[in-house]
């Protein structure tokens, strides 16, 4: 599969998501796809997937593709079992192995109790399962997966992620985005990241650059108290919150610690901290810490807040525009809802 000079943009003269784009993507491997919040990460997999088409240049050699994307339309007028069955045949299946494969799904997922459930009335993360099933049930050439994770559950997750492995080992192509650094960490075969709309290396310094920022502010992993090593923060420690874009678009995180646990003193992009207990401490169940940081940090922030020792979990990530501060726990059914625009 080859993209050449590939570029998107959403409008007529809107600006451009992606533009000049050229790679090369082997016909079996696991792909890994990086960058910022808003940076194109969703668009260029949509690109992929076949579910739009580029503005310039020109992808060949898709093979029969699968795709779960950030949001689910779980408003359609089906079952569960009764979607899952109409997408198998879409992909090619007799209706019988269509039936047989999306209730085999459901199953793996812990969502065959849901079989006969309207899509409209399933909870968030039992949604994102059939999201997820449809895409697998019918063995694609090419498997992309835009946060498939985000909302399942700790079982959910772990079949997932047997599911891209097997694919891989079939002679698939996976390629996925998700905000956990240790998501299939280490099975990658490649890895890009989307910069400036282009696509680079995701070890080019080059593309490590735009988050200079948040590397600069990367919370102490050494246990010595002080800022990771190897790392000069001083030049940023009085530069003003204006001076970093939190002026712009801003995304709000609401995160859960373990009983007790407090957040650390530096995090990527200096995120403001509402709804805290005394020093920052995350409460009990129900009383999350928000994290209101600029959208060019925002995946950073992730990134600490996910890798820490324990990991804080992630209870809902909003996107907001200047001035905007939606109520805390709007999503606590949903644990990292996609509901941003790419």
């Amino acid at each position: 599969m080859r993209l050449h000079g590939v570029g998107r943009r959403y409008g007529l003269g809107g600006p451009w998501v992606l533009r000049g784009v050229d790679l090369e993507l082997p016909s079996s491997g696991l792909v890994r796809i990086e960058g910022v919040n808003g940076g194109g990460k969703s668009t260029l997999l949509r690109l992929l997937a076949g579910i739009d088409a580029p503005n310039a240049g020109r992808i060949t050699g898709r093979p029969r593709a699968a795709y779960v994307p950030e949001r689910f339309p779980a408003a359609l007028p089906l079952t569960a079992l009764g979607y899952l069955t109409h997408l198998g045949r879409i992909h090619g299946l007799e209706r019988t192995a269509a039936r047989r494969a999306a209730a085999d799904w459901l199953e793996r997922f812990g969502a065959l109790g849901h079989a006969d459930t309207p899509l409209a009335a399933l909870s968030k993360g039992t949604s994102q399962k059939v999201a997820v099933a449809q895409a697998l049930l019918a063995e694609p050439g090419l498997l992309v997966l835009d946060e498939a994770w985000t909302g399942l559950d700790q079982s959910a997750r772990g079949v997932l992620d047997r599911a891209v492995q097997a694919r891989v080992a079939a002679g698939g192509l996976v390629v996925f985005v998700d905000h956990d650094p240790l998501r299939l960490a280490g099975a990658a075969d490649v890895a890009y990241r989307v910069a400036d709309g282009g696509l680079l290396p995701a070890s080019d310094p080059t593309a490590d650059a735009a988050l200079a920022p948040d590397a600069a502010l990367a919370p102490d992993r050494s246990g010595t108290g002080g800022t990771a090593p190897g790392r000069d923060t001083g030049a940023r420690r009085d530069v003003p919150r204006a001076g970093r874009g939190e002026l712009g678009p801003r995304v709000a995180i609401d995160v859960e610690g373990p009983p007790g646990a407090t957040l650390p003193d530096r995090l990527p992009g200096a995120p403001e901290v509402s709804a805290a207990g005394p020093s920052g401490a995350a409460g009990a169940a129900g009383r999350p810490v928000r994290l209101t940081v600029g959208a060019a940090h925002s995946d950073a922030l992730l990134r600490a807040l996910l890798s820490g020792r324990p990991p804080w979990h992630i209870r809902a990530v909003t996107p907001l525009p200047p001035g905007a501060v939606p109520p805390i726990g709007a999503a606590d059914d949903h644990p990292l809802p996609s509901s941003r625009t790419p």
